[in-house]
């Protein structure tokens, strides 16, 4: 069979969510290696539309004006990380069905690259590949109400209507675009996993998150609270694989924001639990998935 060209292309089938992980909890910074750090920060600003927050020793932290929601450390000569575990996509929502349509817009008047398009029942998406292969989705959810309780029979993948995306712009070629909307926020993270019965354990058993659907032993897509998902994981480009070794531009933290710290001791005891090696910093708990992607457990961005 062929694989998914993005991360939602299934018609999912699951269980409903039933999570220990608070309701309110959220997804946070994404951080990753790159080749070429100045290359990729004028990608994110000009194609993406991030805006720098900070720079400096190699390293740079981006986001839409708020929280950074992206940080890049330089490995000069790093090689992407194809067939290993580590990141499938990092995805931006955007506060309105609007802001969505002005991205569009902007991508196509600047010729930006795109690697898919989808609507996925629970949201409008657009996936594109950074210079050094790392996933990226940009995309606007539909009201709660009209998927809160449906995500394991109806989110799947459809073509997008991008004519009736764009009909919310008055003149799409003259719609202005100066970046991302304020309030956009890392909406979920989606992971290549080695397999997934032993990444769903981790993520719902230990860490309480719920399956919210679930496509065989090829991915799943986990949540806090009755979202459609804050996490997925796929084994189509990973299975049985691991990490990459050194050189390679990869995942180096994923951060899931709980509202106290007690609720990140809790989750560090139960993922050390199952053997996940909890390392305290002083920004948080660092523990390790079962195919060795970082997760940071933190309160605060």
């Amino acid at each position: 069979m062929s694989t998914p060209r993005d991360p939602e292309e299934v018609t999912a089938a699951g269980a409903p969510a039933i999570a220990a992980v608070p309701p309110d909890t959220r997804m946070g910074a994404v951080h990753l290696s790159v080749s070429d750090l100045a290359r990729s920060v004028a990608y994110y600003e000009s194609a993406i539309g991030l805006h720098v927050h900070g720079r400096g020793d190699g390293r740079a932290a981006l986001g839409a004006g708020g929280e950074d929601l992206l940080v890049l450390r330089e490995e000069p000569g790093a090689r992407p990380a194809r067939g290993y575990s580590g990141l499938y996509h990092f995805a931006l929502l955007v506060p309105e069905r609007i802001d969505l349509a002005r991205w569009l817009a902007h991508a196509a008047r600047e010729e930006v690259p795109i690697v898919g398009v989808a609507d996925h029942f629970v949201s409008e998406a657009i996936y594109l590949s950074d210079p050094d292969e790392h996933g990226i989705e940009v995309y606007w959810d539909r009201p709660r109400e009209v998927w809160e309780g449906q995500v394991a029979e109806r989110m799947t993948t459809l073509p997008l209507d991008v004519g009736d995306l764009l009909a919310v712009l008055g003149d799409p070629r003259s719609e202005p675009f100066d970046g991302l909307a304020g309030g956009t926020v890392m909406g979920h993270v989606h992971l290549r996993v080695a397999e997934i019965p032993a990444t769903t354990a981790f993520y719902c058993d230990a860490l309480g998150f719920g399956l919210m659907a679930a496509f065989g032993a090829q991915a799943s897509f986990m949540s806090a609270g009755g979202y459609h998902h804050h996490l997925g994981a796929n084994t189509w480009e990973s299975r049985g694989n691991g990490r990459p070794p050194p050189g390679h531009a990869t995942l180096e933290q994923v951060t899931i924001v709980l509202p106290q710290a007690a609720d990140v001791d809790r989750l560090a005891r139960e993922a050390s639990a199952v053997g996940a090696e909890p390392e305290r910093r002083e920004d948080g708990v660092l523990v390790r998935d079962p195919s060795g992607n970082p997760v940071l457990l933190a309160t605060r961005p």
